[in-house]
């Protein structure tokens, strides 16, 4: 980024991300226009320019091939189950069967109690309390259960929300 632009560089990235869409929410109702997906992250409930609605909504997830900016109510944000890709593990011996650790998957929070099993794309991380804005791209860093030592990470690839 030489000149400080980091929009020129996710267009690049992600072509459509700075192009203008639609604020859908969960429901499938169209609610507004943005500006380009690139200017919203998941969990962002100001700048919406939705006002005047009864629920308070939060961005849920940015489609920008379809260059969609998806709301929903702040439970919508809730992760149980985190998928990782290119996992890096630094535990004893090769990444086993499924396994406590305590998982951390925003950098803002402490590390919780969860899951871990590997998979062939990588492995699944099971969180035993559900953690709020969980996004693709971010990183999970995985520690032993008593917090002292980092057994790993990976890519979040795919948050599955809470829910029936």
């Amino acid at each position: 980024m030489p000149n400080g632009d980091y929009r020129a560089v996710i267009e690049r990235l992600r072509p459509g991300a700075a192009e203008p869409g639609e604020i859908v929410h969960l429901d499938g109702r169209v609610l507004g226009r943005h500006e380009g997906v690139l200017r919203y992250t998941v969990g962002q409930r100001r700048g919406l320019g939705l006002g005047g609605l009864e629920e308070p909504l939060f961005v849920v997830r940015l489609d920008a091939e379809r260059r969609q900016v998806i709301v929903g109510p702040r439970e919508a944000l809730l992760a149980r189950e985190v998928r990782l890709r290119e996992v890096n593990w630094l535990g004893d011996g090769p990444l086993g069967g499924e396994g406590e650790v305590l998982a951390r998957v925003r950098s803002t929070r402490r590390p919780v109690p969860a899951l871990l099993r590997p998979t062939e794309a990588g492995a699944a991380v099971t969180l035993l309390s559900p953690e709020e804005g969980v996004a693709p791209g971010q990183a999970c860093v995985l520690y032993e259960t008593e917090g002292t030592r980092v057994l790993g990470g990976g890519w979040i690839g795919r948050a599955a929300p809470v829910g029936p």
